[in-house]
């Protein structure tokens, strides 16, 4: 036994140092760009700048626990659920299944707790449990999806003109937060769940819409919430004076740095651990009823829930402890210079490089290549989802200034999104939708939010109208940028394809089916 264990230490000490050094390179640009700003722009008292430093550290760990985390313990579990789900003959059965695991995996979303408890008027019980109820429904609307093999560009066509008719009838003081609980939904402890879970729905057939129809889950999910929420907001109507914000906190020393992060992180590591029981519960269920899992495997998979644990409690520390204050303050004092509309090209910058710093976008990026083998990789998906968010920062900095109506920019974009699912490779829609959600992750809600609400403040802009609604904004963007990659794919396999076909004397067209393996897109 001890032989073992010390051949899995020494096959998962690797694995961690390859997923830390992954989350510095995501984290260093993002802390680069606010050092260049305490220096250049804005004056920083170096006790924040050091607890900012020491949130960034936090977070770098944090991450690469998180992702070999997801990787040892989300990954087995939401495959095998898949798979066993697709042999259960009983649609009621698979939809309750579905159901329910889309609400456990919601409730325990660190993220959902973060907004709930910035939105003002709502009871935080009351927003956390419509949104689970939103997010099991259509998950379990996703899964039948793969099961009768429904398209997904029209699905998400008919539930999107749904969502956006129900806006009109939405207090407008509330559009904004309806979207936003849309992308919360989807982070670190949602995300490689339900991803996995597609996969394993998928598995069993071998048809060739398989490995698209593994993406979409995500996507599905995203739409549960902000249709719940929408109906909610006919119920509560929050105002702007209920709303208190993110202080920076008063720090001298390095001791007083100390005293903040230790005096906040039994929080996190309650609150984290609340999130985790259920998942550990669903597992310890589904192994008794099935039997899935080897004493190895699940020896690994335990080993995985203790990475994950101690990932999510390091990252929520870093996160909100040292970056959400100095992201409220930056904002502040940018807006408050005669010049503000470099809030806009700073925004973009911050939004380029912070995306890479969520942990969910990783467990995504790697699955994309897992499935499609390499041909869509991982360096191609980062780079069109920094450009889908930076284009998302610039356009919520500028909806500030202005004090332009979210729906004025949310509407059309989904329209152009919905337009272009009709004509983008189908995995490519899938992957498109699923970014969008992804995107939106803790350090959006703890640091882009804190941002935009401090822009709002200087500038005394309604917070419920204009600062929220940058969450939708960043889930919005990304399923333009992937799918404008899968069009340059399309061009790209179809130029191959008639090379192909004038070489061997065999006509091609563009509306040959595209096989992944032929081509590799590596952006």
């Amino acid at each position: 036994m001890c032989g073992l264990e010390k051949k899995d230490g020494a096959v998962l000490n690797p694995k961690l140092k390859e997923k830390t050094l992954e989350s510095l390179s995501a984290v260093l640009p993002i802390t680069g760009i606010v050092l260049m700003i305490s220096v250049v722009l804005i004056p920083v008292e170096i006790g924040n700048i050091f607890m900012f430093l020491v949130g960034a550290v936090m977070l770098i760990v944090g991450m690469g626990f998180f992702q070999l985390g997801a990787e040892l313990a989300m990954t087995p579990l939401g495959e095998g659920i898949g798979v066993q789900i697709s042999k259960c003959k009983s649609f009621f059965i698979v939809a309750f299944i579905g159901f329910l695991m889309g609400a456990i995996i919601t409730i325990s979303e660190p993220d959902l707790q973060v907004l709930a408890e910035q939105v003002p008027s709502v009871p935080n019980q009351v927003l956390i449990w419509t949104v689970a109820i939103g997010v099991g429904v259509f998950l379990a609307v996703a899964i039948l999806r793969i099961r009768f093999k429904v398209d997904l560009s029209i699905l998400l066509i008919i539930l999107y003109v749904l969502l956006i008719g129900a806006s009109f009838f939405v207090p407008k003081d509330f559009l904004a937060v309806a979207f936003d609980s849309g992308g919360v939904t989807t982070g670190p402890m949602t995300v490689p769940f339900i991803m996995a879970l597609g996969v394993g729905l998928a598995s069993v057939r071998s048809d060739k819409n398989a490995a698209s129809d593994s993406f979409g889950l995500v996507a599905l999910s995203s739409v549960g919430p902000i249709l719940a929420v929408l109906i909610l907001g006919c119920f509560y109507k929050p105002t702007m004076g209920d709303y208190s914000g993110t202080e920076i906190v008063d720090v001298s020393t390095t001791q007083d740095v100390a005293l903040e992060f230790v005096k906040e992180f039994p929080h996190y590591l309650e609150e984290v651990l609340i999130s985790l029981l259920p998942i550990i519960a669903v597992f310890l269920i589904f192994q008794l009823l099935t039997h899935r899992y080897h004493r190895k495997e699940i020896k690994k998979v335990f080993i995985g829930f203790l990475y994950t644990y101690l990932g999510l409690v390091l990252f929520l520390c870093g996160v909100n402890i040292g970056f959400a204050p100095v992201g409220a303050f930056i904002g502040k004092a940018l807006a408050g210079l005669s010049y503000n509309w470099i809030l806009i090209p700073i925004g973009m910058i911050i939004g380029y490089y912070i995306v890479k710093a969520e942990p969910a976008i990783q467990v995504l990026n790697h699955q994309v290549e897992s499935v499609t083998d390499g041909a869509i990789s991982v360096r191609a998906m980062n780079r069109s989802m920094s450009i889908g968010v930076a284009v998302s920062i610039g356009l919520a900095m500028l909806r500030i200034i202005l004090g332009i109506p979210i729906q004025f920019i949310i509407i059309p974009g989904y329209v152009l999104a919905l337009i272009m699912s009709l004509f983008v490779p189908k995995i490519f829609v899938g992957i498109a939708f699923d970014s969008g959600g992804v995107a939106s992750g803790p350090m959006t809600s703890t640091f882009l939010l804190p941002l935009s609400i401090g822009v709002c403040e200087a500038l005394g802009g309604n917070i419920m109208t204009d600062a929220f609604g940058v969450v939708a904004l960043v889930a919005l963007t990304p399923l333009i940028a992937i799918q404008i990659m899968g069009i340059i794919y399309k061009i790209k396999t179809s130029k191959h394809q008639k090379h192909i076909g004038y070489v061997s004397g065999i006509p091609a067209d563009g509306d040959d089916i595209i096989d992944l393996e032929e081509v590799t897109f590596n952006g």
